[in-house]
């Protein structure tokens, strides 16, 4: 179970109603900001917080575990914010985290799983033609995104299912749940090993925990 966004310290957290899981959380330097966790039943080889760079390493942003197979890493891209005014931090980020899971692949197959805060193309969000110039639909990240599967990686979830109206995320505001105005911003990306092995693809719904819904993957092991 990949988070993202979880703001916490986890020392401060009752893990007890979830025996069994090994727990490994990236906090952000800054209380109650950012921040990322993974919780599993396999404890890994190995556990990498950040990417190895000091000016992107603050914001708790990643966590990779290894195993024996493959890497599992855990991201939370930032925000471009209101008027792109993050925007040129977003881009050296995707760069540098680019350049990390490529270091990575070198190794082992990769799997990348988080809220990588982009609607890559038009299907990817309800209303593209109001959002072009807006944080998460703006043509630089769609192209910075872009530039992750041109290096090999996969789009597994949308491969898996090509079709509309798939969002992970929605507002609080206007009724945007119920009407199905969303955002596809949530991702797993993988390395082509690990993603023609997807078996089922979905976006749970049932059950509201935040303004995002769960991503879930399923993929055969081999």
């Amino acid at each position: 179970l990949l988070l993202q966004e979880t703001k916490v310290d986890p020392e401060t957290v009752d893990f007890g109603w979830l025996p069994g899981y090994h727990r490994f959380w990236n906090r952000a330097a800054k209380p109650g900001y950012s921040g990322t966790g993974i919780l599993t039943k396999h404890a890994p080889l190995s556990v990498l917080n950040g990417i190895g760079l000091p000016e992107h390493d603050n914001e708790g942003r990643v966590v990779t575990l290894e195993y024996p197979g493959c890497y599992i890493v855990c991201v939370y891209t930032p925000n471009a914010q209101a008027e792109l005014a993050r925007l040129p931090y977003r881009l050296a980020w995707d760069a540098a985290f680019l350049a990390f899971i490529q270091t990575l692949e070198r190794n082992k197959p990769v799997l990348v799983a988080g809220d990588l805060n982009v609607a890559h193309q038009e299907i990817d969000l309800a209303n593209p033609k109001t959002n072009r110039f807006n944080p998460g639909f703006s043509e630089q990240e769609r192209e910075s995104f872009g530039k992750i599967l041109e290096a090999g990686f996969h789009d597994a979830f949308r491969e898996f299912d090509p079709s509309p109206k798939k969002y992970s995320w929605r507002s609080y505001r206007a009724n945007a749940r119920a009407n199905n105005v969303g955002w596809r911003i949530d991702y797993h990306v993988a390395t082509p090993g690990i993603a023609a092995r997807a078996t089922s693809a979905s976006i749970y719904k049932d059950e509201r925990f935040s303004d995002h819904s769960p991503l879930i993957i399923e993929y055969a092991v081999g």
